[in-house]
């Protein structure tokens, strides 16, 4: 049997995030954004380590070990349930291409679900992920589906 990718898409893993996982760079910021949810879902830190764009604040001060070993203790209880990409921008006049999510994401019973817009630049090598604005699941407007990144900044701004 297929394992089906978490990302979402109902492909196969290895048809899906899993080529990116295993180094081939992906097309675009939506199909980067959606190989670093599987990558969480799986474990995979050394992928989030890579796609990590070098001013990103876990890259200042850290090297891999002391965060992927940071991540692994935060994610070990966490089920990456499901993930809607909510809307997307292409690269705008300061570089940055543009994601709106929302991850379900359970702690035991408990949910640790958010929407996120994150930014997303191309070094030369391939995409990788900037930085985002995050709301806990309680905070961002519904419904989700009709949700857009200005609403969400909106909301996000308070």
């Amino acid at each position: 049997m297929t394992r089906r990718c978490p990302c979402g898409t109902g492909r196969g893993l290895a048809d899906c995030c899993g080529r990116y996982h295993a180094g081939e760079e992906p097309p675009d910021a939506e199909t980067l954004m959606r190989s670093r949810f599987s990558a969480y879902a799986l474990g995979d830190w050394p992928y989030l380590w890579r796609t990590l764009h070098r001013s990103h604040v876990d890259r200042r001060g850290h090297g891999f070990s002391s965060w992927a070993e940071h991540v692994a203790a935060g994610s070990a209880a966490l089920q990456f349930r499901k993930l809607l990409v909510i809307a997307t921008a292409p690269v705008d006049h300061e570089g940055f291409a543009h994601v709106l999510f929302h991850a379900d994401i359970r702690e035991g019973k408990t949910s640790r679900s958010f929407a996120e817009h994150s930014r997303f630049a191309h070094d030369g090598d391939g995409w990788r992920y900037v930085d985002g604005v995050m709301l806990e699941d309680p905070h961002v407007p519904r419904p989700l589906a009709s949700l857009s990144l200005q609403r969400f900044d909106e909301a996000a701004l308070g």
